[in-house]
């Protein structure tokens, strides 16, 4: 019986066209040896297992054969040592080596040493080793190889010239992989052969390694399913599940699925990091340009570009940040699992997250179309104290009218002001029970939708914006244009442009001045507005009191700008240019240093008596 000869030994190169991904460098040592422009000291540098040694060998064995004219496989071994820096690191070690360097080749015209691991030198080697590296003999040729570039003093590297060898791609580890599979007369499944390269992580000997592991294990047939065995990783079928899951928002099977894995012996930290790195290849199925981007299978690529017809690329933007904030924080997390478990909740809620709607003590405001009101039949709804100790029942959903146009009032017996605001208590004290009374006509309507004890009406001219009732009313305002819902379809939202939106602003603005609001148009007139997407309104303003004004008669603006621009999804976003937070002095150092700024002789007066603060 022969002795098993593992794959990296058995497939290591003879030539340079036999090297995997390192093309540029082994064409570059190729056109070197044929122009006789090679240097007499070489310094191959990269990650584990990339083939630094194997050219270095194939470098040295083309040398020789490049000087004798013939292109043979005789042995050159009597003109090519090798040397390990990391068993002899010592200044005898390269005394040695320097001694012997002297002899010249008795066969051949290079004598060609390779220092493997050369990081390994002590520093007195590296210094005893200078003069001969600078000034070599016109006869030795020095290959230095590392994978730890930094560990060599700037002397020796001057000296040298520097390859960088880089990590060979998953697709090259793949293809060369599936040469030696038929090779070996086994059935490779090319998905699985793309696991062991990712497994590698660009080392092409570790590859190999995996191979022969994983070939001892399923036989003559390689599968994905196998290589996830052995290797024990979360293969792809994984995390399309749990995405699936998350698509769908199904919290309960996306923890369990977790729990599953739990079970298999990965922890949460490669589950979410996996995880993460699923979503950036969702994001990449988005776009065609960065499909080559994804280190898989075709098999594979098609199962990402189906999966991400079913996620907006916004939300998979979301998924990668909440996978990637749980990733950062998961080291330092006192329940790992917990921060897992709410990551993927999160996960499973950003797809739905317009289907949402904000409940404010179990009552539903619905708003009704302008189009619609006057039409809706009057229906009376008895409200009942809302303290929690006298009732259990939530309370009956209350339509709500929050229109400021007059038209719609016009046949009421008690009409409406213009400019009126909507505003919701929270207080349960306020709450006392009611019946609204049914009135003849469209008064009685409006009466008895008004008539809650959970809602006030409020003139904006009769309020301070910084009064705690104009808040209340900007929050109620805010809550109804979030849950605005039209049961007759979708809103209108004709396009219009920025010069439209200005024009528009600025006859509102002189129809309010003339009405005698000077201080909300002075306001509204202090920034033009600019249009942002999503048809939102932005103006900045110089502080906080002009904000809350705004925002608090914002409903006005916005009501005239839908009409006017037929468009029923604008918004209106105010900024504040400045911050007019004050630092106040409390402690005595803060006092001190606020007495100093003012006067700096102060701080020479303690200094020269030696005081403390107290």
């Amino acid at each position: 019986m022969e002795p098993f000869l593992v794959s990296a030994r058995k497939y290591r190169p003879l030539h340079f066209n036999q090297v995997v991904g390192q093309h540029a460098i082994t064409s570059t040592l190729e056109k070197a040896i044929e122009s006789d422009h090679l240097a007499q000291a070489l310094l191959f540098c990269g990650p584990r297992g990339v083939g630094k040694t194997s050219c270095a060998r194939i470098l040295a064995k083309k040398i020789n054969e490049q000087q004798l004219g013939v292109s043979s496989e005789e042995d050159y071994a009597f003109n090519i040592f090798e040397l390990d820096a990391a068993s002899n690191n010592s200044v005898d070690d390269i005394r040695n080596l320097v001694d012997q360097v002297r002899i010249p080749p008795q066969k051949g015209a290079y004598k060609i040493y390779i220092i493997d691991e050369v990081h390994m030198l002590s520093t007195a080697a590296f210094n005893a080793f200078l003069k001969t590296l600078e000034e070599p003999p016109k006869h030795a040729i020095f290959i230095l190889a590392t994978t730890e570039k930094h560990k060599i003093i700037p002397t020796i590297l001057s000296r040298c010239q520097i390859y960088d060898f880089r990590r060979i791609t998953v697709q090259d580890i793949a293809q060369h992989l599936g040469v030696i599979a038929k090779d070996q007369g086994i059935q490779a499944d090319p998905e699985a052969l793309h696991l062991i390269a990712q497994k590698a992580d660009g080392a092409l000997r570790d590859a190999l390694s995996i191979f022969d592991r994983i070939a001892s294990y399923s036989g003559q047939e390689l599968s994905r399913q196998a290589v996830s065995e052995n290797l024990n990783i979360l293969d792809y079928d994984t995390y399309f599940k749990a995405t699936d899951f998350i698509i769908a928002g199904d919290i309960p099977s996306l923890l369990l699925l977790f729990n599953q894995c739990v079970g298999m012996g990965f922890d949460g930290h490669h589950f979410i990091q996996g995880l993460a790195a699923h979503f950036r290849d969702l994001m990449l199925g988005h776009y065609p340009a960065t499909i080559s981007l994804m280190e898989v299978g075709e098999e594979t690529k098609g199962r990402y570009a189906s999966q991400c017809k079913s996620i907006a690329p916004s939300d998979v933007l979301k998924a990668i940040d909440i996978a990637n904030s749980c990733d950062l924080d998961y080291k330092h997390a006192k329940n790992q699992r917990l921060l897992v478990e709410i990551a993927l909740m999160k996960l499973a809620s950003i797809v739905n997250h317009g289907e949402k709607k904000n409940h404010s003590l179990n009552a539903e405001v619905k708003i009704i179309p302008p189009a619609e009101f006057k039409d809706h039949q009057a229906v009376h709804h008895p409200v009942t104290a809302l303290n929690p100790s006298q009732t259990t029942e939530p309370l009956t959903p209350t339509e709500v009218k929050l229109e400021t146009s007059p038209e719609v009032y016009e046949k009421t017996e008690a009409p409406i002001a213009e400019n009126t605001k909507l505003k919701l208590e929270t207080n349960p004290e306020m709450y006392e029970k009611t019946e609204a009374t049914p009135q003849d006509g469209e008064a009685s309507e409006v009466k008895s939708r008004f008539q809650t004890s959970n809602l006030q009406i409020e003139r904006k001219q009769g309020v301070s914006g910084l009064s705690l009732a104009s808040l209340k009313a900007k929050k109620a305002h805010e809550l109804a244009q979030k849950d605005q819902v039209s049961e007759q379809g979708p809103l209108i939202e004709d396009p219009f442009t920025e010069t439209e939106l200005r024009s528009h602003w600025n006859t509102y603005v002189a129809q309010i001045e003339k009405e005698g609001q000077k201080i909300i148009a002075s306001n509204l007139n202090a920034d033009p507005p600019r249009l942002k997407e999503g048809f939102v309104i932005e103006i900045t303003l110089p502080n906080d009191t002009m904000k809350k004004e705004v925002e608090r008669a914002q409903s006005g603006v916005l009501d005239y700008l839908k009409k006017k621009l037929n468009n029923y999804s604008i918004s209106l976003e105010v900024q504040v240019s400045e911050s007019m937070d004050t630092k106040y002095a409390f402690t005595p150092e803060e006092k001190y240093e606020k007495i100093r700024e003012k006067n700096p002789a102060v701080d020479l007066l303690r200094r020269t008596f030696d005081l403390d603060l107290q």
